[in-house]
């Protein structure tokens, strides 16, 4: 099975995998498809199995990446998915392979992804990149991994920007911050305002509109955070039910 490449010519035909499906996310996937376009300018590259199904890859070149990283001359790789029956098929490694000629084409020195310590909804498990050559260079609480693929020695190491260390918000109950990289937190923040209004708790979301913002966020996952009282407590685009679970549960603790 081929794999297709989305452009900027075909972008407003085709399915982008996010969202497959849902029908409460298609303003949410119309945003994502537009912020696409905007970075396809900046170099964004988007390979998808040409199925309707979530199996796709999703890179871009480091500088360009709306995350507090310094990684000059590599290819940050904003999401690999596969999913459902096409799990262990071979199609993540075919689609690394993708990501990994065109950065040598590039002249590029190597691969850069965000990954967690242990296995997280959202994030991709360290282990199987590990198994793909990469090694883990940095490190960002609360479990965020910084694994990198390097095929120039010579080549500066990433790093997480020192802002991630340093960063926090001063605001009270829960604030979130956001991007349109991902539909699912687009389409989710009001129906979390209106869980944390009914629960009686204060809540701001923020939208990061430009990678200026997003290199000066609070957490190095810049798709989808979530703190409470200035602390990050989560990466997690959860519904709305599990949203108020973790409400009652930061209640109980704070009473």
């Amino acid at each position: 099975m081929r794999y297709v490449q989305i452009t900027r010519d075909n972008l407003d035909q085709v399915h982008i995998c996010c969202a497959l499906g849902a029908k409460q996310y298609e303003q949410a996937v119309r945003e994502k498809k537009h912020w696409l376009r905007e970075r396809m300018e900046d170099g964004l590259t988007f390979y998808r199995l040409d199925d309707r199904a979530k199996v796709f890859i999703e890179y871009l070149p480091a500088e360009k990446a709306w995350v507090p990283i310094e990684a000059p001359n590599y290819m940050y790789i904003n999401c690999l998915w596969v999913s459902g029956r096409h799990k262990d098929s071979g199609h993540g490694r075919q689609l690394l392979n993708k990501c990994k000629e065109d950065a040598m084409a590039l002249g590029m020195d190597g691969i850069v992804h965000l990954v967690s310590k242990k296995k997280l909804p959202y994030l991709s498990d360290k282990r199987y990149f590990e198994h793909m050559g990469f090694t883990i260079v940095d490190q960002a609480d609360p479990y965020f991994e910084l694994a990198v693929l390097k095929w120039n020695d010579q080549a500066v190491m990433p790093t997480f920007g020192c802002s991630v260390k340093d960063a926090f918000s001063v605001n009270n109950g829960i604030t979130v911050y956001y991007t349109a990289q991902c539909p699912f937190a687009v389409g989710i923040i009001e129906d979390l305002e209106k869980v944390a209004s009914e629960q009686g708790m204060d809540f701001a979301s923020h939208r990061l509109n430009t990678r200026e913002e997003a290199r000066k966020a609070p957490s190095v996952w810049t798709t989808f955070c979530m703190l409470y009282n200035g602390k990050f407590i989560t990466h997690e685009i959860m519904s709305p039910n599990k949203f108020e679970k973790l409400l009652l549960s930061l209640s109980k603790e704070s009473s």
